[in-house]
């Protein structure tokens, strides 16, 4: 680059030029600032030269890149951090924005990677207290910002940064200063409160948040799950959360602001509502806090401050949905000023059911607060009134309301906002509405029936029409959809307050008459031309979900087949037990298979159903007796089920076939079986006579698509050897050669080999032993060897292609499915694999040897990268490392070196199942070296010999490994401590020396002070350990290695 000038012009094109090929051109001739680390000296130049915000910006990205990707000196870290405080000290107010953001992000970033290697990289929070300390306002706001991005930065992993490593650092941050920098942020807030500029209480406020939303404990707060709902603050935390003035502040805030400084005042006030109970010293001070809450939030319902935005609506929802997290109804009316509160919060409820139009989903948060309180009333003990009893029956009329007013509006005409057509989504809405409803179920029910009849009755009328108003019935359809799935959700529960059992039943069977009452309509009449619509496909699905619910109370192998439901339901509709009502259910079934073509989603639910009933012990076999049934299991045909032809529903025909499955597997009759396969019989027969020059064709594609689907099906549904016999035997040797000629010719197609990969994982799989075949029988060695053919086919094509844009779905994915066909074939303990080398039949040689080409194609990074595949690999490497050594050990030492380096890899994998496997894998390979190179006897091996070779060419291979298995123990939460314990005693038993030089570098990196005490933890891990990998030994070292961890971590 000949002048600066020349760079700032070059800076200038790469951030704001609309050309993209000039951009292209600006970022191919800069990129060498922030790959090649000589360049650091020419980046401060830049910023202590630069004119141009973006060559500044350039400079500072640049060394960004450089810090995070490259390992810099320490004392270059070092200069660099103390470089860009002195810089943003005397040239940060002058500076743009964002170039300010990202000098600060770069300060951040270095201060996190530099935490735990010397002591003045966590200087930052005091040299960022010297910018508050200043007079201007400029300063203040660099040194808020600088503690927000800290805070950030420390919370979040990054890329650069191994897992263990960003733990400890976001650990001993935590403890040593994120509480420091909570105080700071509190100060602030204190300071700024009567301060005009908002962007400097915005930045407080901003500070507050990070440090309440940090992740304490090392798991993601999901602020959605009431599971892990609770925030785990520290300790020391207690005196300034205990501190009235620490609540009211945030309080004050939200009522002198405006959003989004009140909302995040808000989003403060949720986290400190959850804080966790153990925190406070006792009960009363805890009860003061509650009471504090309690206090604040009546003072916001009674002057509706800032309530109309929608962003402090929405977030003062959620707010009172707090309290049903971390207090129970008891503690809470024995707060001064409950009857007041909960009569406010009872019209806020009623008002936001009243304004539908824009609360959304807000309003779930209120009926979550009212479910808890209500399902908690059994447990109040005193005479202290909850006053629920007025409440509750108009909150659930209310709802029930609003949801009629939001149809009639026609404001959810829009299919992409309307929540009818997100059945999951909805059923986990209205999960709290079923105790609200059975609170006072006998109204409530009453207030159902009365809002369902008159609807049912205009549907009813319709049906005799040619023509009608095809807006009054969308509208009526919405209508019967909502209320339906409304009693849908009341049936998943049968928990009832002051409501004895038998009445219960009586009142379900009254509102399940209705529903049952409107299925004879919905089919027949004018309804009949209407399967392509949306509003009688929502209707469908709601009836779908009743079925869900309702069978699982009262219909099949875990329900109660209540004489008081059924006795008034007969009454009502003349249903008088659980089998009459499940012919219903399958009538439903076979109509919407049979006339559903265009809506995959009505087509999936109703499958859904369908299986449920048919895995059932009882309904299975109950299911049989119907000739709807019968028909079905006969005529399983596109002709029959014309969905089976459309290729919108093609992933829906494995669900089909499972459930068919069931109901034929159901009976052991042979006979059956293969009259049940005579469809699918009829396609093989067509594709297997069908010639080379056509077999490319549309119609033979989508037809083995279909087939291999189908038969995936079929497959999952045999779960003994005597099903999978038939199924087999049916199969081979007669159809499978079909399977690789569809490889052969439909290789670059992922469209046809993914569904046919899927089939034969599922074939092999030997799931409940089903793959055990007599002594005397070949056939596991027979189906080795079609599956040997079918890699090997489908290897050598797909490594043939040149990758496309979506290299995962063209190429990873069939490579994943194959891995994971090896690899389910390898552990089945179907085949004895000695005998292939025995006979010199190539079948295992192969397919490992197609395997491993197809793992070296793939990049390590997109291995890791793409989570299925990633599961695939380290399962196949796993199954390699245990049974077959030998193969790898054979291999050359460059790529012996590639596995076992995905193996560290893998180690430190967030998935326990993953790091398990890695463990293992390492475990056998330090056993073999232990048992034939440290203790073995001479003449060794060649696997040993080998083994050695690979060894000798990188010495620090298992040291790097043991250490890194250290790591994870010390500075880890990790939930599989018995996998990772297994290869470390087996590597630490290779040589002594391995542990000793650990054990120095390990405490090196401790202060002085603790040598002693840790020192003394080593020893105690050694204790009563001897030099064998017996059982005994390993269990010995494992508890060894327990109580390690707890006296290594203890401060």
């Amino acid at each position: 680059m000949e002048s600066l000038a020349q760079l700032e012009a070059m800076c200038e094109r790469l951030y704001n030029s609309q050309d993209s090929a000039e951009r292209a051109i600006a970022e191919n001739t800069l990129r060498c600032f922030s790959m090649n680390a000589e360049f650091i000296p020419q980046c401060q130049y830049i910023l202590d030269n630069a004119l141009t915000p973006y060559a500044l910006m350039l400079a500072s990205s640049s060394l960004l890149k450089q810090v995070t990707e490259q390992s810099l000196p320490l004392q270059l870290r070092l200069d660099i951090r103390n470089y860009l405080i002195n810089y943003l000290a005397t040239r940060g107010p002058e500076l743009q924005h964002f170039v300010v953001q990202s000098l600060i992000q770069l300060l951040c970033r270095l201060t996190k990677f530099g935490w735990l290697n010397d002591d003045k990289f966590r200087d930052v929070v005091k040299e960022s207290m010297s910018f508050l300390s200043q007079a201007t306002p400029q300063h203040y706001a660099i040194g808020l910002k600088i503690l927000n991005q800290l805070v950030s930065e420390m919370n979040q992993p990054n890329p650069g940064l191994p897992t263990t490593q960003h733990r400890r650092a976001a650990y001993s941050f935590r403890d040593q200063s994120l509480f420091q920098i909570f105080q700071i942020s509190l100060t602030s807030l204190q300071q700024l409160k009567n301060d005009a500029s908002s962007r400097l209480q915005e930045l407080a406020l901003s500070l507050s948040l990070g440090c309440l939303c940090f992740d304490f404990v090392g798991t993601s707060i999901d602020e959605s799950s009431e599971e892990i709902g609770t925030v785990q603050i520290p300790t020391p935390w207690k005196s300034v959360l205990e501190d009235p003035s620490t609540l009211q502040l945030f309080f004050d805030y939200y009522a002198v602001t405006q959003p989004p400084l009140s909302k995040e005042a808000l989003e403060c006030l949720v986290r400190l509502a959850s804080i966790r109970r153990s925190l406070f010293t006792n009960d009363a001070s805890r009860s003061k806090f509650l009471a504090h809450l309690m206090t604040g939030t009546k003072e916001i319902l009674q002057s509706g401050q800032g309530l109309a935005q929608h962003e402090n609506y929405h977030e003062f929802c959620r707010l009172l949905g707090r309290f049903r997290v971390n207090y129970q109804l008891s503690e809470l009316v024995n707060v001064e000023g409950y009857s007041d509160w909960i009569h406010l919060v009872a019209e806020f409820t009623l008002k936001s059911l009243q304004s539908w139009q824009w609360t959304s989903s807000s309003v779930y948060f209120l009926l979550g607060l009212w479910s808890r309180l209500v399902s908690s009333v059994p447990y109040l003990k005193g005479d202290t009134p909850s006053l629920l009893d007025e409440f509750v029956p108009k909150i659930t009329e209310g709802f029930i309301a609003s949801r009629f007013d939001s149809v009639q509006s026609g404001l959810l005409d829009d299919p992409s906002e309307n929540p009818l057509d997100n059945v999951e989504l909805l059923q986990d809405q209205l999960d709290c509405f079923p105790s609200l409803c059975r609170f006072q179920y006998e109204a409530c029910s009453l207030y159902i029936i009365n809002m369902m009849e008159p609807l049912l009755q205009k549907y009813s009328g319709m049906t005799q029409l040619q023509a009608c108003d095809r807006t009054e019935l969308s509208v009526i359809e919405a209508k019967l959809a909502w209320i339906i799935h409304i009693i849908a959700a009341i049936m998943k529960i049968r928990q009832c307050i002051g409501c004895s059992v038998e009445s219960q039943e009586v009142i379900d069977a009254e509102l399940s008459a209705r529903v049952l009452q409107l299925i004879n309509v919905t089919d027949s009449g004018l309804h009949c031309q209407r399967y392509g619509e949306l509003g009688k496909q929502r209707l469908d699905r709601a009836i779908l979900t009743f079925f869900q619910n309702f069978r699982k109370s009262y219909v099949g192998d875990q329900a109660m087949h209540s004489s008081k439901l059924y006795g008034r339901l007969s009454e009502l509709i003349g249903l008088q037990d659980h089998l009459i009502l499940l012919n219903v259910i399958v009538s439903k079934i076979v109509i919407n298979l049979k006339y559903y073509t265009e809506s995959e989603e009505v087509v999936d639910h109703t499958l859904k159903l369908f299986l449920e009933l048919a895995s059932g012990y009882m309904t299975g076999k109950q299911l049989l007796k119907l000739d709807s049934i019968k028909f079905i299991v006969s005529n399983h045909t596109r002709e029959h089920f014309p969905f089976l032809e459309d290729h919108r529903c093609s992933r829906s025909r494995t669900t089909f076939y499972y459930t068919l499955g069931w109901l034929i597997f159901v009976e052991d009759s042979p006979v059956k079986f293969k009259s049940s396969m005579e469809p699918l019989a009829k396609v093989f027969i067509t594709l297997e006579s069908t010639p080379d020059a056509m077999f490319r064709s549309e119609p033979a594609k989508y037809s083995l698509i279909g087939l291999m689907r189908d038969l995936r099906g079929i497959t999952m549904a045999t779960n003994s050897r005597r099903t999978y016999v038939l199924l087999f035997d049916w199969l081979y040797p007669a159809h499978l050669p079909l399977l690789l000629r569809g490889i052969s010719y439909w290789a670059d197609s992922p469209e046809v080999t993914t569904p046919l990969l899927k089939f034969m994982a599922e074939f092999v799989l030997n799931k409940a032993q089903r793959l055990t075949f007599d002594s005397s029988s070949a056939n596991g060695i027979l189906l080795f060897r079609e599956v040997s053919k079918l890699l090997v086919a489908y290897g050598t094509r797909i490594m043939s292609f040149p990758n496309v844009a979506d290299i995962y779905g063209f190429k990873y994915k069939g490579i994943w499915i194959c891995l994971t066909i090896l690899t389910r074939a390898l552990v089945g303990n179907y085949v004895n694999f000695g005998v292939f080398e025995l006979y010199g039949d190539r079948a295992l040689a192969d397919a490992l040897d197609i395997a491993l080409k197809m793992i070296l194609s793939i990049p390590l990074a997109d291995v890791l990268a793409f989570r299925k595949l990633t599961r695939a690999y380290f399962s196949f490497v796993e199954v390699l490392f245990k049974s077959h050594i030998t193969f790898i050990l054979n291999l050359d030492t460059s790529t012996f070196m590639h596995f076992v380096g995905s193996l560290e890899s893998g180690l430190k994998d967030l998935d326990s199942n993953i790091s398990s496997q890695c463990a293992s894998a390492v475990d056998n390979l330090a056993t073999f070296y232990f048992d034939n190179i440290t203790m073995g006897e001479d003449p060794a091996s060649p696997a040993a010999v080998n083994l050695a070779r690979h060894i000798a060419e990188s010495p620090t291979l298992f040291p790097e490994i043991l250490k890194t298995l250290f790591e994870i123990v010390l500075f880890e939460d990790y939930g599989n401590q018995w996998s990772i314990s297994r290869p470390m005693l087996s590597l630490i038993l290779l040589s002594e020396q391995i542990l000793a030089d650990l054990q120095a570098q390990i405490l090196s990196s401790q202060p002085v002070d603790q040598h002693q005490r840790l020192a003394l933890c080593f020893e105690k891990l050694m204790a009563d350990i001897t030099r064998t990998l017996e059982t005994k030994n390993r269990d010995r070292f494992t508890q060894n290695l327990t109580v390690f961890r707890h006296e290594f971590r203890a401060k």
